[in-house]
């Protein structure tokens, strides 16, 4: 089985989609299963022992434009690649709609094609183009793709009611699961400045409309105001390489930090390996994830602080997560919901008990989620998919 996978975005580019396809594309290597990816020219692959040799990089596209409808058949046909899996988000493409309709002139020269959904955010077309107009040109993939993947229920739900029919396979964390000893951790802490008695929030990802992180700076100016050895500590390089609102959203949120007079409580890691990540992670009291949307299995920052064991406050989500339950796994509170952020974190800081539990059920939680049964699902969809086509 030789997978062509095509994505706007691949390490060392920053990004989610990115961090998921190699992830995604490694599990399958290991599973017996030839990878190939076709990305932008800005992923360059480093010489180093960080990027694998056993997933063959292709980083030829400059602009993705209606040249994709060529360039991908001619090249799963050199690779004699058995399926062309586009990981579509919304923001990964410049804006263009040349990626929608691939799949329907892809279908017309023979190829096998395989979508999953990170988002269904309606793309921007032109001024004045109509929401209905903009959800067709969404849903044109799923209605010519051999295969459809969403990365949650949710999304697979939304598919449904338009007649679209599709397959939930959630997204594991991109960063390593580690577990520092106390004399460890006490370590990491003191490396980024921390004392035993502060009480560090950590946030991890990068900065957009999405992610709350308005409600991340005045949770950390209300918790000042009770505590004043309270510290934030922001993991992650700041934004992200696709979609280019995150650089005004995060001037917001800078902005918003020197207005409360925060700057000297607020650490930024920058950029990181991930084994970096994953001890920071380990360092933080508190977890918070505000997002705006509520908590979703789509968000690989949710599941790195998952795997690491993280004690976690964040937003309720817009459908039940059985897999997460409050004062289980995460404590929730309601989008939006500053004051109620503000007392769960406070309440994770004075309940030692109830944060060594979420600890413990986050790390339980997250291993239902490993990168090998997500490949052996993948797997399943694409064999059933080429049984199908050749009967």
């Amino acid at each position: 089985m030789h997978i062509l996978f095509v994505t706007g975005e691949y390490p060392p580019m920053q990004g989610g989609v990115g961090d998921y396809t190699r992830a995604l594309a490694l599990a399958l290597h290991r599973l017996g299963a030839r990878v190939s990816v076709l990305t932008s020219q800005r992923a360059v692959q480093p010489n180093c022992a960080d990027f694998d040799n056993c997933v063959r990089v292709l980083p030829a596209i400059r602009r993705w434009d209606w040249r994709i409808l060529q360039i991908a058949p001619e090249l799963a046909r050199d690779l004699r690649a058995d399926w062309v899996h586009v990981q579509y988000q919304t923001a990964a493409y410049g804006m263009h709609p040349a990626i929608n309709v691939a799949p329907f002139f892809w279908k017309r020269r023979g190829v096998r094609t395989a979508w999953t959904y990170h988002d269904l955010l309606p793309m921007y077309l032109f001024p004045k183009a109509g929401r209905l107009l903009r959800r067709w040109v969404t849903e044109i993939p799923a209605r010519c793709a051999e295969l459809v993947i969403t990365t949650t229920e949710t999304d697979r739900l939304s598919l449904l009611q338009h007649h679209i029919e599709a397959v939930s396979i959630p997204i594991g964390s991109n960063i390593v699961s580690v577990q520092l000893s106390e004399a460890e951790r006490r370590t990491r802490r003191n490396r980024r400045g921390y004392a035993d008695h502060h009480l560090v929030i950590g946030f991890f990802g990068f900065l957009n409309q999405s992610k709350g992180g308005v409600e991340l700076v005045e949770t950390l100016r209300r918790v000042r105001e009770r505590r004043n050895d309270v510290r934030l500590l922001m993991i992650g390089d700041k934004i992200g390489a696709s979609d280019q609102t995150n650089q005004t959203y995060f001037r917001k949120v800078e902005t918003l930090i020197r207005k409360y007079q925060l700057s000297e409580l607020v650490q930024w890691t920058g950029a990181e390996p991930d084994s970096e990540v994953a001890a920071d992670l380990n360092a933080c009291d508190v977890v918070l994830l505000p997002f705006v949307d509520g908590a979703s299995l789509r968000r690989g920052t949710l599941m790195a602080a998952l795997a690491n064991g993280c004690a976690i406050v964040t937003t309720r989500p817009l459908v039940p997560l059985p897999e997460l339950r409050h004062e289980r796994e995460v404590l929730y509170t309601e989008v939006g919901d500053v004051e109620a952020m503000v007392k769960a974190v406070l309440r994770l800081a004075d309940d030692p008990t109830l944060r060594a539990r979420l600890q413990y059920q986050a790390r339980r939680a997250s291993a239902q989620f490993g990168w090998e049964e997500i490949a052996r699902r993948h797997l399943e969809r694409y064999q059933h998919g080429v049984s199908v086509t050749q009967a």
